[in-house]
């Protein structure tokens, strides 16, 4: 064993050591499980505020306030990165932290869908000045170089694991018990979680400014100048790779069909409990699953990997995917609901890690770094954009009645969108497959003319 696997190896209890990052650590798991909570409670608010005009309109200001997360990060990414830079980072959180508070505080008193989109987006272009102030606030409350990793690591688990089974949790449980107090009004239940939501930045700031004030200071202008190219740029750059090399282009085919899939379920999740007879409850679970589900790919990933070549699974698990999905259209009751979506995300999850995995051991070092960038904004890219394109389509399609031989059944839009969806994944993922197959000794290792 080398010197440096006693410190790999217990990476995480090293950088937790150190108060200043425990602190900071602490901070994100409460604002991270406040953004995911704050998503279920205003996607599901949108819902009942527009629940006279009919189920067209409940599906159009669903995709609405998800879109309205989308545009910032699309387009301001980068200014905010800038902005941040020329204050100091916990003068920063603490403002942003103190706006959260704020608007989500206004909300239940407001009672308008127009005043909800607009809190959504300056949420999201608050946590666009608070992300980049964290992250380079992190560098500096380590103790040596090499903890960074570690420091990235409980990040991520964070943010994408302990912070969405929390917020889902706590917005289910809100939810259910919110009807003792008023059981007459439904959107009750959903004003006591944003009102409560709000708390959790207003402790966050608090903490940031009284307990932490290692986070405070500026960059050097090196710093400064090193301004994070756009989502807009690093898809054009990776855009242009891709075009010219067919493992690559047929690894994103792959992402846009996975992502898309994932992406169906989650944004048709709160009209597709309805239709099985469930509420917010049933809302946060079907969302937990999705998550759930990719650990689980991700972690069963690496011993399918030692049976399949990679290449072949990543087309496959697509494949599964997009056929769960279908499985996801008719299901006829929540707990085999919840069993087709922990499928869905599972084969993503597989696909998603196989794919990363190809990009590591079979993508140029000289070029990595470009297609990781691209493959990482196409992601979110896909995911919001099918987030917000899909509630629209549902509402398009609305309800429908099916008559097979003497036996009539009302359908709503979900179902109809799920399983084109899952057909259309399905589709893809073969694609992707015949893309990739007999390249399983390529290697890219130069760039095309063009890519800079």
């Amino acid at each position: 064993m080398s010197p440096e696997a006693p410190r790999a190896e217990h990476g995480g209890s090293s950088v937790l050591s150190i108060p200043a990052f425990r602190r900071l650590w602490s901070v994100t798991i409460l604002t991270s499980t406040g953004e995911w909570m704050s998503l279920l409670a205003l996607t599901s608010l949108a819902t009942h505020l527009t629940a006279g005009a009919g189920y067209t309109a409940q599906s159009f200001a669903l995709g609405g306030v998800v879109a309205t997360k989308l545009v910032p990060s699309l387009l301001l990414g980068p200014l905010a990165g800038v902005l941040a830079d020329r204050f100091d980072r916990r003068t920063v959180m603490v403002v942003c932290d103190l706006a959260k508070f704020g608007l989500l505080v206004s909300v239940p008193f407001a009672g308008s869908l127009w005043w909800l989109l607009v809190v959504t987006l300056l949420i999201e272009l608050c946590t666009m000045f608070w992300i980049p102030a964290k992250d380079a606030a992190v560098p500096n409350l380590l103790r040596r170089p090499d903890q960074m990793e570690a420091a990235a690591q409980l990040g991520l688990v964070v943010t994408y694991g302990v912070a969405v089974l929390a917020g889902a949790g706590l917005f289910a449980l809100v939810t259910k018990a919110a009807p003792l107090i008023d059981e007459t009004h439904p959107i009750a239940a959903v004003n006591v979680a944003l009102f409560l939501n709000s708390f959790v930045f207003l402790i966050s700031a608090v903490v940031v400014a009284l307990r932490i004030p290692e986070i405070s200071g500026r960059p050097a202008a090196a710093d400064r100048r090193a301004v994070p190219p756009s989502m807009l740029f690093l898809l054009r750059d990776g855009f242009r790779f891709v075009v010219a090399t067919p493992l690559v282009r047929g690894l994103a085919v792959g992402i846009v069909g996975a992502f898309t899939a994932g992406g169906a379920v989650i944004a048709t999740a709160k009209l597709y409990a309805s239709s099985l007879g469930g509420g917010d409850a049933a809302y946060s679970v079907l969302f937990v699953a999705v998550f759930a589900g990719l650990a689980a790919g991700m972690g069963i990933g690496p011993r399918l990997a030692r049976r399949l070549p990679h290449d072949r699974l990543f087309g496959t698990a697509i494949v599964a995917a997009g056929l769960s999905l279908v499985l996801v259209a008719v299901a006829v009751h929540l707990f085999m609901a919840i069993a087709t979506v922990l499928l869905v995300s599972c084969f993503a999850g597989i696909a998603f890690l196989t794919g990363l995995t190809i990009i590591g051991t079979r993508v140029a070092d000289e070029v990595r770094g470009r297609i990781n960038a691209f493959v990482q904004s196409l992601v979110r890219l896909v995911l919001l954009g099918s987030m917000s394109l899909v509630p629209v389509i549902v509402g398009i399609v609305a309800t429908r009645t099916v008559t097979i031989a003497d036996l009539t059944v009302v359908v709503d839009g979900t179902r109809f969108v799920l399983a084109g969806g899952g057909i259309v994944a399905a589709v893809v993922g073969a694609v992707a497959h015949r893309q990739m197959a007999g390249r399983r000794s390529e290697r890219t290792g130069s760039t095309p003319e063009g890519v800079s």
